[in-house]
């Protein structure tokens, strides 16, 4: 082992049924270093991760951590041995107190009790070195999931970490609050750590790294110092294809008078949106572009049925069971929705999208199956052509329909959930965020086929916090802010410059726009 490393696994061999998740993989870490490591889904970052944190079991290889040759045989072993992971997902009891998740499981104990007043003077120390002065007291559920982060990191590096695993920590939170999470990386740094980033975001690799190390497809395609890649190399290499190619997109186009597919008017809903009014042509795709909370989502929701409209009026022209109808369509609910040709991939898959137990066919039926009713089930043979079919056509990579969503990675989930709405046959798609947290390659194939399904003459409501991939593909762009609707742009006006000053100055920078 080279004296300059905290950490080597060397040609790491993992294989699954069917598929060999890692081949010779070799990953090398610095104490005292901010390693990225990266690869679009499905590249086996994942699952060098678990096998690290004793997960999966390596079938060949070796891992060594301080000099020691280490075998991990669970989670709890790793932790033992100084490794600890903090999960995108974050992985704590919202019912305790900030304290009580720090410590949970190895209280500080006096005369056969536990020492609360210890307990929460250690968690009030400990928060207040990572820059955060909060009632350890409170319930978790009480606070941000930036702070339920925070609270996460702290417990792992309360443990006597040597290295810390990050996986995609910045998925929600805000500009602030990144930069408060990488004042923290650097100090924890500092002091020796290392550190393991896991992330989709290209800016935040650059702005926060030391070296980076790239997998595709089980296999080490390299690992860099952080100043000798450019993002543009560096996306070639995680996808293995030129940027052009990969980006290679052409917006929408929609010829004047193109009738109106959807049309809200004056909508809105208390506490939720106040007043908003947009149309949607035929075969458009219409951009939604603002902060975190500035009522994109709940305006999708509105839409949708999912929240009740309490003024104004949503028409859907010639869509529907019965084309010919046409005028106002009152959206009570989202069955109501789906049954006149709308559809909706939610912001969050985990919780709202994917039925992580059920398999690929079960789930792209399930639309199908609630808008037949069930009194009138999907024979088996039906659902195994959706699935084939769907597979098939959106590339999802995996064995047969058979396997279960939740052990896909979340480009294929992502597509999964896409083919659950366009098996409806849905003349307008409404899609919150349907690239967040999946790879550079993944989102490119996502946004190229939802601009093949405005070509057949699907109009679509594209939800994204990247203003580029907004900028790449929308025909118009409604800006959001303060949950109310300041711009709408087209044509030249659609800048990130023009948004960004939008979003920061309302719409007195709209300049007539609106």
């Amino acid at each position: 082992m080279s004296e300059n490393n905290l950490l080597e696994m060397r040609q790491i061999e993992i294989q699954f049924p069917g598929v060999k998740a890692l081949d010779k993989v070799d990953f090398f870490m610095r104490p005292g270093e901010i390693h990225s490591l990266l690869g679009e889904n499905g590249a086996g970052k994942s699952t060098l991760i678990k096998c690290l944190t004793g997960v999966h079991h390596k079938d060949a290889g070796t891992i060594i951590l301080d000099g020691k040759e280490i075998q991990p045989q669970s989670p709890q072993h790793a932790m033992e041995m100084g490794i600890s992971t903090v999960y995108q997902e974050v992985n704590l009891c919202p019912n305790l107190t900030v304290a009580e998740n720090i410590f949970v499981g190895r209280q500080p104990m006096k005369h056969g009790q536990i020492d609360w007043r210890t307990i929460n003077r250690r968690a009030r120390e400990l928060m207040a070195r990572f820059r955060m002065d909060i009632d350890v007291t409170r319930p978790l559920s009480y606070f941000s999931t930036a702070i339920q982060q925070m609270v996460a990191i702290a417990r792992a590096v309360d443990v006597k970490a040597k290295i810390l695993i990050l996986d995609e920590p910045t998925s929600s939170l805000d500009d602030n609050e990144v930069q408060l999470l990488f004042d923290v990386m650097r100090d924890l740094r500092a002091e020796g750590m290392g550190i393991i980033f896991i992330t989709h975001f290209l800016d935040q690799v650059f702005a926060i790294s030391d070296r980076l190390t790239i997998l595709r497809n089980g296999c080490l395609v390299g690992t860099y110092n952080i100043q000798d890649i450019t993002k543009v190399e560096l996306v070639t290499q995680m996808v293995g294809k030129d940027m052009d190619a990969i980006f290679n997109l052409k917006r929408p186009d929609v010829a004047p008078g193109t009738p109106d597919r959807l049309t809200a008017t004056h909508i809105g809903s208390p506490g939720k949106i106040d007043d908003i009014s947009l149309n949607v042509r035929e075969g458009e795709l219409i951009g939604f572009a603002g902060l975190l909370g500035s009522g994109r989502t709940e305006t999708a929701e509105l839409l949708f049925g999912v929240t009740h409209l309490s003024h104004g009026t949503i028409v859907l022209t010639g869509i529907g069971e019965n084309a010919k109808q046409k005028g106002n369509k009152k959206i009570k609910n989202p069955y109501d929705a789906l049954t006149k040709g709308l559809a909706f991939c939610p912001e969050d898959r985990k919780r709202d999208g994917i039925i992580s137990d059920l398999s690929i066919r079960e789930n792209i039926a399930l639309a199908v199956q609630a808008r037949k009713g069930f009194l009138h089930p999907m024979s088996r043979r039906e659902q195994n052509a959706l699935a084939d079919k769907y597979i098939a056509e959106l590339g999802i990579a995996t064995p047969d329909a058979e396997k279960k969503i939740g052990e896909l990675s979340g480009g294929n989930q992502q597509k999964v959930i896409l083919a659950r709405w366009m098996a409806t046959d849905p003349r307008v798609l409404i899609l919150d965020e349907p690239t967040r947290g999946i790879d550079v390659g993944a989102k490119a194939e996502i946004q190229r086929l939802m601009l093949e399904m405005c070509e057949k003459g699907v109009s679509i409501i594209f939800i994204s916090s990247e203003l580029d991939e907004i900028i790449r593909c929308s025909t118009r762009i409604i800006v959001m802010r303060d949950r109310k609707k300041v711009a709408e742009l087209d044509g030249e006006n659609c800048t990130q410059e023009k948004i960004l000053t939008i979003i920061a100055e309302g719409a007195e920078a709209a300049g007539g726009v609106a």
